[in-house]
């Protein structure tokens, strides 16, 4: 009898114990939390994620920066007396910048790419895709200036291999933060074995094909890839199979986000470095400079009297005396020749300044927005073609810009989707965003200029009323062109002297002081302007990254924690 009891027993066990089990089915691993199928079950056909993903990479070159709050543009010295510097209260989300300004050898990476892939084709336009890119290196001309060295030298030398790039306009620095984003994400795919080596080079080295790696059009179509030749890419790769081909989407976390300019923020942000003037929960004081201090010499006991940035000492002093007190420049210096800030950048002040994202305006409108300020939002969608599918611009599909300075800037390069503007299909009803241009949100009132009417002008001959309601308030002057009849174009300068300001939507701001000014533009708050198609001896650019997911790596604790 108790043997009997006991095999009802064992019995019992077991069956409560498979009950558990299966009412505990879609709460392990492999289950879904919120709906018990299994998931990553590919015989199983279920849902599928990355479960192994442990943060984003850092990219090549870059350093992270955990975001936070910060006072922007409270410059100390406002000796112009401008709205430029209107102190507001902005919070920042965790980035990644450069901790280097490009250089020219980085860039000189970038022009043998566009050589290698378009200067030997036979169409112009195509050829044309690598003149667009080259820097203004007439930028260094003085016409009392003995400067043709570095007209010369200054780009393809190796004695400044690792100096800043300069002579590059806002719209390159654009373009090849596009292009290193291609190439970062497609070493990538290739480290990672979802690419062939072999076949990669061998497309590398044919000059015939003009279609690289785009890393939106191979998340969107991968097949799209490469000009449509992808399965040559990918044959003795893990995604092979044929009837079931595996790409590597957005889901997997694996592809880095895009390179690009930092937002003036972002960049304030990165050069104050307030991390480093914390103790405990408290903020120590205010910072004129990316390091701690109020001078430009350094104040600790090991290097005390150094220069910490490269700067115009005075009239006609760009370094110093001969000696121990000389910044060691005169031009610009190679790349961490100061010490970093306490984010771990360099050169955030002095060397070159820097171009940013954002359309330039006076003021920051913190009431709007503050909360990743940026102005200069153009919001564009996938262009679908009558298939159905994204629109891959074609090699004989290029689209170019002529600047007012006569300069020609590719607009779209063979292989990647074609972007148009969003329609009133995207806005209906929408609350945060109306249109898809949005440089000039909230402007001002249209009564800003005396020059401005709202219906036209007065008479027909009268100019300044016939442009558009976007420049009104900022009415800068316009350059035209025209062609004669021989299809030569004519250049003709806006004469008038009715504009009020030399403000478009063209205009982006670049940061930080130079080799060729004083101190009082190394206040990271301090902003200037310049039309975006223009270039300099002075200004170059580093890139930025989001940081996609949570706002730091760890866990952050008070130090010296009361315990409980």
């Amino acid at each position: 009898m108790k043997k009997y009891n006991l095999i009802i027993l064992l019995f019992a066990v077991i069956l409560v114990i498979g009950c558990n089990r299966n009412s505990m089915k879609g709460s392990g691993k492999n289950y879904s939390s919120a709906t018990g199928w299994s998931i990553n079950d590919k015989e199983g056909g279920g849902f599928s994620y990355n479960k192994k993903y442990k943060g984003q990479i850092s990219a090549p070159g870059m350093v992270f920066i955990q975001g936070g709050t910060f006072v922007k543009g409270n410059a100390k010295d406002n000796v112009l007396n401008d709205w430029n510097n209107t102190p507001t209260q902005q919070y920042v989300r965790s980035f990644f910048m450069d901790e280097t300004e490009v250089t020219n050898v980085m860039y000189r990476e970038y022009l043998f790419w566009l050589k290698k892939k378009f200067y030997k084709s036979d169409s112009e336009d195509i050829r044309n895709i690598y003149f667009a890119a080259l820097p203004d290196t007439l930028v260094w001309r003085n016409p009392l200036g003995f400067n043709e060295d570095m007209v010369n030298n200054y780009l393809r030398h190796p004695a400044f291999n690792n100096h800043p790039v300069v002579g590059v306009s806002w719209v390159q620095a654009q373009n090849f933060s596009k292009w290193r984003t291609n190439r970062v994400n497609e070493k990538i795919l290739l480290d990672k074995g979802f690419l062939n080596e072999e076949a990669l080079k061998e497309l590398h080295n044919d000059s015939t094909n003009v279609y690289g790696f785009n890393t939106l059009t191979y998340l969107v179509s991968p097949k799209s890839s490469y000009g449509g030749n992808l399965e040559n890419l990918i044959e003795g790769t893990i995604s092979a199979d044929a009837e079931n081909p595996e790409f590597v989407s957005i889901e997997t976390g694996l592809l880095v986000p895009t390179y690009r300019l930092p937002t003036e923020s972002e960049w304030e942000y990165a050069a104050l470095a307030l991390v480093g003037d914390r103790e405990y929960n408290a903020y120590r004081g205010k910072k004129k400079y990316p390091w701690s201090g109020e001078y430009t010499r350094s104040e600790k006991r090991r290097t005390e009297g150094d220069q910490l940035a490269n700067f115009k000492l005075g009239k006609g002093d760009y370094g110093g005396i001969a000696g121990w007190s000389d910044d060691g420049a005169d031009i610009t210096i190679q790349v961490k020749s100061y010490p970093p800030n306490d984010f771990g950048v360099y050169d955030m002040a002095g060397n070159v300044a820097e171009w940013v994202l954002d359309v330039y305006r006076p003021i920051v409108d913190d009431e709007a927005s503050d909360f990743n300020y940026y102005r200069g939002n153009i919001y564009l969608k996938d262009a679908i073609g009558e298939d159905g599918k994204a629109k891959i611009v074609d090699a004989d599909q290029l689209v170019y810009d002529t600047l007012p300075n006569g300069k020609v800037i590719i607009k779209k390069l063979p292989g990647q989707i074609e972007k148009i503007p969003i329609d009133e299909e995207e806005t209906f009803l929408r609350q945060n965003f109306t249109e898809s241009d949005n440089r000039n949100y909230r402007d001002g009132d249209i009564e800003s200029t005396r020059f401005f009417s709202r219906f036209g002008g007065e008479s027909e001959d009268d100019e300044s009323n016939k442009r558009p309601e976007s420049t009104a308030m900022y009415d800068a002057p316009t350059p035209t062109r025209s062609r004669d009849d021989d299809g030569k174009i004519i250049y003709n300068k806006d004469k008038s002297g009715k504009r009020t300001s030399l403000i478009t939507d063209e205009v982006r701001v670049y940061k930080g002081g130079s080799w060729k000014d004083r101190a009082y533009w190394l206040d990271p708050a301090q902003r200037r302007y310049l039309p975006q198609y223009i270039s300099t001896d002075h200004i170059g650019f580093r890139g930025a990254m989001s940081r996609v997911g949570s706002k730091s790596k760890s866990k952050k604790t008070a130090r010296h924690k009361r315990k409980s």
